[in-house]
């Protein structure tokens, strides 16, 4: 009897060469064999040649995702945020000076008056900023002589008086840019103080308070994040490829930025080739990632153009219409894999971009051939998302919105859609709202400890040893019917509550 007979699955290049466009639900991996535990996979990887993460997780360069805050804690985390650039060329490489010139996962914007100045209203004070701070001449470089609590400003009955009379007085209010979390908690202690500033090269960062210093130590455990040769965050932004974002560029890099990516919604073009080579040729040290494609011969193109990285997806975000309105694109899965086997043999990272909903999809896109993921919707609605929070129906929800959405393309994306010339403007993406999902310091790291598992599995102890796995065969595949995915899914309750992390 033949032995294939009893053999299970497929192989990854047989599986999807048969004409199909996969999603990630569509496919799902079989066993392997466990011979380690959990805790000793490790998902350390590239964005890019030169950009080691501790972590795959990538947040998407899109107006209600990724600004400064959002950067900053993906890099305390190990992994790293692309800022957006739906927004004027000083204030993306403003928001770029923000994440480098911090150290601990908080972001706000001080405000400064000096102790002649009196407080009328209070406009100054807010949620994220309830600390006036106080210097010699009112402004950030300046010395630092006290601070007025919002709470303790409530209580005062004459507000016409001047700071000087009533702010708190101290010589111990600053601590280096560089204290981490645990040592600033240390100093707060030592000095009883309820509040610090982060001070760097005599300049004000941050104000830290202590409920902050407790709130972010209740989450789990940070590692020393990613860092680059200076100590700073590395931090990423996203670039067009017109005449004009070569001086959007240029203060970028005077910013600091780590790495650049070309935003486009179909990156095999000239203008995104031209690009290429021109950042290439200009600014030697930067990685540059390309995008996006879906396909072999899309990827050979930006290969041989120069880049560092690649961006693939199309029409596979949760807000994105593109493979509706324009019919091209392809399924995640199949994009994935088909443009990791060939960028694999340059060394050029695959980044997955789009359609991750939960653990598993990051699963099956890393083993596929992705070093990275990157997240929309999965970090839309968090703190650190840009945007407001609002009540609808009783719930709590932050506005998420495609960059191809007409909203968004009003801001200046629908250069990303080759449309900013266009006297029509097609919507290639929606606006809509999702649901407060909290800090991403606490359901990120639990996320990644679900895809160890995954890959414990898989008998895979890393990234690359799933890359091997998968390309030798050792792992084997198989399509889910539509009822093995309603089976594989919470299914046959009359009702089930799900814990959030």
């Amino acid at each position: 009897m033949s032995s294939s007979i009893f053999e299970d699955g497929f192989s990854s290049d047989r599986l999807f060469n048969q004409g199909y466009s996969y999603t990630y639900d569509d496919v799902i991996f079989l066993p392997h064999y466990i011979d380690f535990p959990t805790d000793s996979v490790h998902l350390a990887t590239s964005l890019s040649r030169r950009v080691p993460l501790s972590i795959p997780c990538v947040s998407s360069p899109m107006d209600t995702v990724t600004e400064a805050h959002m950067a900053i804690s993906m890099a305390a985390l190990g992994g790293i945020g692309i800022i957006h650039s739906n927004t004027t060329p000083s204030e993306q490489a403003h928001m770029v000076k923000a994440v480098k010139s911090r150290r601990v996962p908080v972001l706000s914007n001080p405000v400064f008056k000096s102790p002649s100045d009196r407080i009328q209203s209070d406009d100054v004070f807010d949620s994220s900023n309830p600390y006036v701070l106080v210097t010699e001449n009112g402004g950030p470089s300046s010395k630092l002589l006290g601070y007025v609590a919002g709470r303790d400003w409530a209580t005062l009955g004459d507000k016409e008086v001047k700071i000087y009379d009533y702010m708190v007085n101290c010589t111990d209010l600053t601590v280096p840019w560089s204290y981490d979390l645990g040592r600033i908690g240390e100093h707060m202690e030592e000095k009883r103080r309820d509040v610090v500033a982060t001070v760097r090269d005599d300049e004000v960062v941050d104000v830290v308070a202590k409920e902050e210093v407790e709130r972010i130590k209740g989450y789990p455990k940070l590692g020393v994040g990613t860092v680059g040769p200076n100590g700073a965050w590395r931090v990423g932004a996203a670039i067009g490829t017109r005449e004009t974002d070569k001086e959007r560029l240029e203060g970028l890099v005077k910013a600091g930025v780590d790495v650049v990516v070309l935003d486009s919604s179909q990156g095999n073009s000239i203008y995104q080739i031209e690009m290429i080579k021109y950042v290439k040729k200009t600014y030697s040290n930067l990685d540059v990632v390309g995008g996006n494609v879906v396909t072999v011969s899309q990827a050979q193109n930006l290969i041989q153009a120069g880049v560092d990285g690649l961006r693939v997806g199309m029409g596979s975000g949760s807000i994105c219409t593109t493979q509706e309105v324009c019919a091209v694109g392809r399924g995640q899965a199949t994009a994935v894999y088909k443009v990791a086997s060939i960028a694999s043999q340059s060394g050029v990272p695959v980044i997955a971009d789009g359609g991750i909903s939960n653990s598993g999809h990051v699963v099956k896109a890393l083993v596929l051939g992705a070093s990275t993921v990157m997240m929309g919707s999965f970090l839309a609605g968090s703190t650190e998302a840009p945007g407001a929070y609002e009540y609808q129906n009783g719930h709590r929800i932050k506005k998420y919105r495609g960059m191809g959405s007409l909203e968004a393309m009003t801001k200046g994306s629908d250069q990303r859609y080759l449309g900013d010339t266009a006297k029509l403007k097609i919507a290639q993406g929606v606006v809509g709202a999702v649901a407060d999902k909290g800090s991403v310091l606490k359901f990120i790291p639990y996320t990644m400890q679900a895809v160890k598992q995954g890959f414990q599995d898989l008998g895979a102890s890393s990234l690359q040893s799933g890359h091997d796995l998968l390309r030798t065969s050792v792992l084997r595949l198989e399509v889910r019917t539509g009822a093995a995915q309603v089976e594989g899914g919470v299914h046959g309750l009359v009702s089930y509550e799900k814990k959030s992390f």
